[in-house]
């Protein structure tokens, strides 16, 4: 199992919370539910953290069976899309994006 992580490291700013959350479900979700091959989204909205880690406003997490999955969702029509739909929720926040590729396995409570 791959998933591949976009971390909104940074904070909404002030006043836009709602308006952030907002302009994802509505605006970006439905692209990022397009993409293909992918198995699995989930998306993340930070809410506390452990005193001074990094502060995440959104984490967004796309499962896909094979590294090969991911480079032919990255090439697709609907991530350049959605790269464009992006902007208009950076001007809600402050920080930087960054994307990371995990590969691992799944497991129920015992």
């Amino acid at each position: 199992m791959i998933i591949r992580y976009a971390l909104f490291e940074g904070r909404i700013n002030e006043g836009r919370e709602a308006e952030f959350r907002a302009y994802v479900t509505e605006r970006l979700v439905p692209l990022w539910r397009q993409f293909p091959g992918a198995q699995d989204l989930q998306v993340y909205f930070g809410v506390e953290r452990d005193d001074g880690a990094p502060e995440y406003a959104l984490v967004m997490a796309v499962r896909y069976d094979s590294l090969d999955a991911v480079a032919k969702a990255l090439e697709s029509d609907v991530r350049y899309q959605s790269r464009d739909v992006t902007q208009g929720l950076l001007e809600m926040f402050t920080g930087r994006v960054h994307h990371h590729v995990f590969d691992g396995d799944q497991y129920a409570p015992a």
